[in-house]
């Protein structure tokens, strides 16, 4: 359990920084393969 809750905080993490990097959530959550309602939660 603790194993998936670290990989699921470190993709987040990624999705963040990503979406800084490039100053767009759109771009990042299509790149990431995530949704952009998925982002917002």
């Amino acid at each position: 359990m603790l194993h998936t809750t670290n990989h699921v905080i470190k993709h987040k993490a990624g999705l963040l920084n990503l979406a800084e990097e490039l100053s767009n959530v759109s771009k990042a959550c299509k790149i990431m393969g995530v949704s952009r309602d998925t982002f917002y939660r």
